[in-house]
């Protein structure tokens, strides 16, 4: 059995921002930051695009993508978002879904979204 390998989180908060594990890598949840670590403003899909953004930078660290994705949980603040979400959630993913769970709920920060990503580190060519 392989170790568990942390990637410890940069702020200063009692976390790891990605872990890896049974040939999964674990992202913590990933709010709407800028480069700055503030919140981006705006509407849902600006700030979904946010979140994606830094998912990508995370997942491009491990020599990942959004296609070896396997699972995306889902934080709404407000559901009444969901279909603007959804379409900017399928812009980034494509045709390569993960699974997905999504649930409304109060936010940290007054973000409007957070998503946690699974990922698998192995081989993700078509069989």
């Amino acid at each position: 059995m392989s170790a568990i390998k942390r990637y410890h989180s940069t702020l200063p908060l009692p976390f790891s921002r990605a872990l890896e594990a049974g040939g999964f890598l674990f992202l913590s949840g990933q709010l709407p930051l800028d480069k700055k670590g503030q919140i981006v403003t705006g509407d849902i899909v600006r700030q979904t695009h946010a979140v994606f953004d830094r998912i990508e930078e995370n997942l491009a660290a491990h020599q990942l993508t959004l296609n070896d994705v396997v699972k995306a949980t889902v934080w709404l603040a407000d559901l009444k978002d969901y279909p603007a979400f959804n379409a900017a959630y399928a812009e980034r993913f494509q045709n390569v879904l993960p699974t997905r769970s999504l649930v409304e709920a109060k936010m940290v920060f007054n973000a409007a979204v957070e998503i946690e990503i699974q990922a698998w580190l192995g081989d993700t060519s078509p069989t």
